[in-house]
């Protein structure tokens, strides 16, 4: 079967873009504070969603916006907002975007850290829709308890570009090894925010994991990441390590349909298309483990199922996954993929689960790479088995 090269990112998209977004409300992402919500309330910068336009939507405090807005500040100081990761974990990149924020976005802002731990936390929520609000006096003394202006600088303050279509995502790439629970994101002075994207990958305590604990081994919870694919036309392969089951068909991954497909379809003995390619997508576990049963979700995928699929399996160290990573996952460079999962026939809108009498012994793995063919969409993918401890290959 043919295999498709890497698709490349825009050249001004950088390659961070790949993580999960770890502040997402779909992964359980909130703010927890912001100083103020006069014209939208923050807790849409964590919209799942492309930021909308309503040219004639007004409220009673003015014009409706899609992100967070504040009003014009006239005393000291400057706005800002807490927002707790879904999943906690280590940062690689910020989307501050600012779209459709034309005349009103903040000339600049910064973002600080902290790992927190969650016993020790003041009580923070915002409730309801808090669009013409502001921070009460009590939220103020709870949050101060934070020290949040004290917090590790990942983000030292910078401009921001306008919400035009051409320059409305602000990307920056950070360097911060550490576990992070919440950022404090500091808008100087004032102004609106599209959305907010933090991206990363999930870090979890593993020392609490039992060996004989079977656990989902590439979950974004757990630490699994995207770190390669073939093509994400519809919808990016970190979908498919996402929270529950998929929203819709934009909450999974989908392909482009293939142009290699034969003018007329044949099927083998089992019932599977006989096509010359194949879509693909590269994970890295969170840990170390031994992988002993599969489930694919094509939930939501009733047209555009992909006919079968299959999985291979490899154990990298880190500096073979970033040579991997460099050569775009190459099947001429690329690792030694063993069998996982054996070519399966694939179901619309449907779980399929696998277990001993199909997933094949492949012993410790850190990778993982499922096929697709020819193309389609996949809304969950799950790899239940248990981590091995202490193993100098392990990436998580």
């Amino acid at each position: 079967m043919a295999d498709r090269t890497a698709v490349k990112l825009n050249s001004s998209q950088p390659h961070f873009l790949q993580f999960n977004d770890l502040a997402c409300e779909a992964v359980g992402g909130k703010v927890v504070f912001a100083t103020d919500e006069w014209f939208a309330p923050a807790e849409n910068l964590l919209k799942r969603g492309p930021p909308e336009f309503l040219a004639s939507a007004f409220t009673e405090f003015g014009k409706w916006m899609d992100g967070w807005e504040t009003r014009r500040k006239r005393i000291p100081g400057h706005d800002w907002c807490i927002v707790q990761l879904g999943v906690p974990g280590v940062i690689h990149g910020f989307d501050v975007d600012t779209s459709y924020f034309t005349g009103n976005y903040p000339p600049s802002i910064s973002v600080q850290a902290a790992c927190l731990d969650e016993l020790s936390l003041p009580s923070l929520f915002l409730e309801g829709d808090r669009t013409g609000m502001a921070a009460s006096e009590s939220q103020f003394e709870a949050v101060s308890q934070l020290h949040s202006e004290n917090w590790g600088e990942l983000i030292s303050v910078t401009e921001l570009k306008p919400g035009y279509a051409d320059s409305s995502h602000n990307y920056f790439s950070v360097t911060f090894p550490h576990r992070v629970t919440h950022i404090r994101l500091n808008m100087y002075p004032d102004g609106g925010i599209a959305r907010l994207r933090v991206y990363g990958v999930g870090q979890r305590d593993w020392s609490t994991a039992s060996s004989q604990e079977e656990m989902d081994l590439v979950a974004m919870v757990n630490g699994g990441v995207c770190v390669g694919y073939s093509d994400a036309h519809f919808g990016h392969p970190r979908n498919m390590i996402g929270l529950g089951r998929a929203d819709n068909m934009a909450d999974g991954w989908e392909t482009a349909r293939r142009l290699d497909r034969p003018k007329v379809l044949k099927v083998d003995e089992k019932g599977i298309l006989q096509v010359p390619g194949f879509e693909w997508a590269v994970f890295r576990l969170g840990h170390l483990g031994v992988i002993s049963s599969v489930e694919i979700d094509t939930n939501h995928f009733k047209g555009n199922f992909p006919d079968s699929c299959k999985i291979e399996a490899s154990c990298l160290t880190s500096e073979e996954e970033k040579t991997f990573i460099s050569c775009k996952w190459n099947n001429s460079k690329g690792p030694r993929w063993r069998n996982l999962l054996p070519p399966q026939k694939l179901k619309p809108h449907y779980r399929h689960f696998y277990s001993s009498d199909s997933v094949l012994q492949c012993g410790p793995v850190t990778h993982v790479r499922l096929l697709i063919a020819p193309d389609g969409g996949v809304s969950r993918l799950r790899l239940w088995g248990h981590p091995v401890v202490n193993n100098s290959a392990n990436l998580g």
